[in-house]
């Protein structure tokens, strides 16, 4: 938004604010904000009217303004940029400057929402007072839209503690000024008490023409607990321990009341005197509620903590959630999800979770919900405060990563047993007969070794699952390093059908999956996985297991090592320049194009056209600072939540497509590519409830009906569309309406849209840790589909993955690849603790998509934090901070950007290697500069792409 004050112009004064915490030496307004303040017509008064009325309204109340140099006639004296600049300027009208002096502040170089302008009223204020706040804003810059301005409170405290509290927020459009009001109490007085101004988007000029704090009430009005708009320690819910009766609470759909105890005395206050219920539910989302509109501000993290507990209805345990219900400004209700947790009768539990708002809704309630109806909910305190940064992720150091080395003793077996026990009273016996080549993707990763013993530990006389070989590893692995499992595998006497074996870590009595195999015949199989800790444990066993009872198994040559990333990163650098690259030739044409042997060319590639892209909410692009991260560096997007049948049909004959109308035409709008994700989602959890009611008959009209509502409405405007989400792990569907239905879907939706290809979409394919999903599997699930005459026209791999392993990945492509259709990561995401770790993950997957030929693109399944389906996966933080893993993705991306430069040949050519998209060309001769732009396009062609370039034109 840039604020055109079309009828003034502008001069200068000689104070300008340097930027604190920062090098940068001069102040900078926008061009276009130059040129709207320099003209010189008859001013526009509207901003005199709004300083008049605030200065009226303290006058009329006889409060004074604790404010110094209110409205900057002094310059910028007693105000401080924060981490900003600031200059003050004036209207050049007799006018303003005999009613107001004219003057107002412009706050530049704001690279963070929270930039604004600030003074320290300290002095000015008692604790239990109340104080209105107004002041008369406006907004100038690069603008698509109102801007939110804000006023907060900054509040240091002696121990260090700092914490924000929220006073008030208006928005403004262009050639506006409006009028910002808010008011605040503090129960008690930190060591400092800043107020600033914030809020519009980085590059936004923030302009400020006056400010005005008065007291309204010297003490506080006993019981008035609505004269405390915040609290000292920043939590924005009043009344958040019940101190004040149910004052601000109110129940959600229920009754609510207050306890000192319950259940014959047995259930009393965790802290504090009293407690709430919510009582008399009788629905799920019935709970407590307190409306917190006027106190939360959009694009800043909160964390909420909640105590809380159940009781009644012989009901011991139940899932209980913190959830908002956020308005938008259209009356379009949202309901965004913030914590949940297993509460009980028994004990008071800590619901803990975060939230952020994206855009400016005129009403948010945050509220309790969950337990079935005739349970009440028992809320001792509640916290809603901006939450705290985290601190910064450690650089791993790993000293002697021994990559390679087999950290499992006698794994040869040439000492028999020697190093390994069992697990459970099963037998162990050294027997002859394995193979003696190291398992393929362990090759891979090792490269060059020694042949294996050809011995093999045989299982006998287990009485359980679990049973099996075991060591105990806990000093021979070191943090933060990813390790690659491999074995040969066999079944012996006793199975009656397919077993799974499965290689097990024991980390302090948590189970973490190695990798797993399953077997139906009396062959060797490879077995294969990965595994991390990032947390020091008391101790690790590494055990083999999973076949049923009285089945016997054989185990050879298991190998656990540290894998060497960065020698796998170099293989991938050369595999990726024979795959993605082409030669390219420009040849020039055009009048002077004689004269051009030896002139000077430079191309820069702009855009690689390689599909990558990103899962978004609508609520989203709501956000201007994610929208301006997707825009840069995303050409795919995929909607979260808003195509699946749930979301667009809640109820039966209740559609809802708006929200899927707004982020395509946002996708339209920007030029990015969408995916339909997704027309039916096999797993019966993921299928509302009105669809699990209806009857064969009933059901099958309901699908015909969604599949022609559906692809009709955006035929054509979606390239793909993921047809029956997870086959390999759910059958509602299939169960429902028989094996055919499948195919049928595909049918008809290539009937109804025939432009856009059809997926299958499964996770668990690439990582070697679940039988359901492994390739073998894959691949006869879509050859059944294709005899059924299903037209799948592409393969999903979600890759929702951990401690992902090159090899590993790279076999399952290659094993997929002989289908010949095109792949695509559809919902990738990484996580851990760790940013540099998590950025290590993601680039390992990136490098293997991108090197691999069969892989044709690539789309993470967000990456904004709290608009995740995973945690510790995100690459930006909540309010806009780019993290390690976010750096090494746009690290790769410019990577996979060409450059080159030289002199044009006797032929009147250039030559070079490059990625396919978008160049900018540069060519000098005799002084003169030409500038062009051409595109390398993927044609799948082996020889040179010629580009003819003409000079003239």
């Amino acid at each position: 938004m840039y604020i055109y004050m079309k009828k003034l112009s502008l001069w200068f004064t000689s104070q300008v604010f340097k930027i604190k915490h920062s090098k940068q030496k001069h102040s900078s307004i926008s061009e276009e904000t130059m040129e709207n303040l320099r003209k010189n017509d008859t001013a526009d008064n509207s901003e005199e009217k709004i300083v008049d009325q605030i200065m009226t309204s303290a006058s009329s109340s006889h409060a004074t303004n604790i404010i110094r140099n209110h409205d900057f006639s002094q310059g910028l004296h007693s105000w401080h940029a924060n981490s900003c600049s600031a200059i003050v300027a004036s209207f050049d009208s007799k006018e303003v400057a005999a009613k107001s002096a004219g003057k107002y502040a412009v706050v530049v170089n704001r690279t963070e929402c929270w930039q604004g302008l600030e003074q320290d009223i300290t002095r000015e204020i008692s604790p239990g007072s109340t104080y209105l706040v107004s002041a008369c804003v406006g907004v100038s810059g690069a603008l698509q839209g109102p801007a939110d301005v804000m006023a907060t409170l900054k509040l240091e405290y002696q121990d260090s503690k700092t914490s924000y509290c929220f006073v008030g927020r208006t928005s403004v459009s262009k050639e506006t000024w409006e009028t910002l009001e808010g008011s605040f109490s503090l129960s008690t007085m930190p060591q400092k008490v800043i107020i600033y101004l914030e809020g519009p988007s980085p590059g936004v000029d923030l302009l400020i023409k006056s400010v005005v704090v008065t007291c309204t009430s010297p003490q506080k009005s006993e019981g008035d607990s609505s004269a405390c708009t915040t609290a000292g320690d920043g939590n924005i819910i009043l009344n958040p321990t019940f101190e004040d009766g149910l004052n601000n609470w109110s129940g959600r759909g229920c009754k609510i009341a207050l306890h000192d105890s319950m259940g014959d005395g047995k259930i009393v206050p965790l802290s504090g005197k009293v407690f709430a219920s919510a009582t008399e539910r009788t629905q799920n989302w019935h709970g407590i509620q307190q409306d917190i509109s006027e106190r939360v501000q959009r694009k800043l993290a909160y964390e909420v903590t909640a105590i809380v507990r159940i009781f009644g209805n012989n009901v011991k345990s139940s899932d209980l959630r913190a959830t908002l219900w956020v308005q938008t400004p259209n009356q379009r209700d949202q309901y965004i999800g913030i914590a949940n947790v297993q509460a009980t009768d028994k004990d008071w539990t800590q619901l803990k979770g975060k939230f952020l708002l994206n855009g400016s809704p005129s009403k948010v309630v945050v509220y309790l919900e969950g337990p079935p109806s005739g349970t009440d909910i028992l809320l001792n305190s509640l916290v809603v405060k901006h939450a705290e940064k985290a601190p910064p992720s450690p650089v791993p150091v790993i000293a002697d990563p021994a990559f390679g080395v087999n950290i499992i003793d006698n794994s040869s077996l040439l000492n028999g047993t020697n190093g390994w026990f069992s697990l459970g009273n099963c037998s162990l016996n050294v027997e002859t007969g394995s193979p003696h080549i190291i398992p393929p993707m362990a090759r891979d990763s090792l490269g060059a070794h020694e042949p294996l013993s050809g011995r093999f530990i045989h299982v006998k006389n287990r009485t359980q699952t679990w049973m099996g070989p075991a060591q105990m590893i806990t000093d021979k692995i070191k943090l933060f390093l990813t390790y690659q499992v491999s074995a040969w595998v066999r079944i012996g006497s006793g199975a009656t059908g397919p077993q799974n074996i499965n290689v097990a870590l024991g980390v302090d009595n948590q189970w973490v999956n190695g990798g797993q195999t399953e077997i139906n015949d009396d062959r060797w199989h490879e077995i294969s996985g990965s595994f991390r800790i990032e947390k020091q444990p008391s101790k690790i066993m590494v055990y083999v297991q999973g076949p049923s009872s009285g089945v016997e198994f054989m185990l050879a040559g298991l190998q656990i090592f540290a894998v060497d990333r960065e020698a796998r990163f170099k293989h991938l650098r050369r595999q990726t320049d024979l795959i993605r690259k082409r030669d390219v030739i420009l040849k020039f044409s055009g009048a002077e194009s004689g004269n051009l042997h030896g002139a000077f060319v430079k191309v820069k590639q702009t855009q690689n056209s390689f599909p990558f892209g990103s899962c978004m909410s609508r609520s989203n692009i709501d956000n201007e600072d994610f929208v301006k991260f997707f825009v840069e560096n995303f050409n795919w997007a995929v909607f979260g939540n808003e195509l699946k049948w749930y979301w667009t049909e809640p109820q039966q004959g209740s559609l809802n497509y708006k929200d899927a109308d707004d982020m395509l035409a946002f996708c339209q709008a920007n030029k990015i590519e969408a995916r339909g994700h997704c027309i039916f989602w096999e797993v019966e959890a993921t299928v509302q409830q009105w669809i699990r009611s209806l009857n064969k008959n009933d059901l099958s009209t309901a699908v015909q009906n969604r599949l022609s509502s559906l692809l009709t409405r955006y035929k054509g405007k979606f390239r793909h569309y993921d047809v029956n989400n997870e086959m390999l792990h759910g059958s509602f569907y299939q169960d429902h309406l028989g094996k055919e239905i499948r195919s049928s879907m595909f049918k008809t939706a290539s009937q109804l849209d025939p432009s856009a290809l059809l997926f299958v979409n499964d996770y668990h394919v690439e990582d070697g840790c679940d039988t359901r999903s492994c390739p073998e599997k894959y691949i006869q699930h879509i050859l059944d589909l294709q005899e059924q005459g299903a037209p799948v026209g592409g393969i999903g791999i979600q890759g929702h993955i951990d401690s992902p392993i090159g090899p590993i990945v790279s076999s399952a492509l290659d094993d997929l690849g002989i289908l010949g259709l095109p792949i695509w990561f559809t919902e990738l995401d990484v996580s851990s603790e760790n940013e540099y770790i998590r950025a290590d993950d993601l680039e390992v997957m990136l490098r293997e998509a991108y090197a691999h030929p069969v892989v044709e693109g690539v789309m993470l399944w967000g990456f904004w934090e709290l608009f995740m389906s995973r945690e510790n996966s995100h690459l930006v933080e909540a309010e806009g901070e780019v993290n390690e893993a976010g750096k090494r993705y746009l690290e790769l991306k410019k990577e996979w950007l060409s450059r080159a430069h030289g002199h044009v040949g006797d032929e009147g050519e250039f030559g070079f290697r490059g990625f396919n998209g978008t160049y900018a060309l540069e060519v000098v001769t005799g002084g003169k500069k030409v500038v062009k732009t051409f595109v390398v396009e993927n044609d799948k062609g082996d020889s040179p792409l010629v580009v003819s370039i003409d000079l003239k034109a």
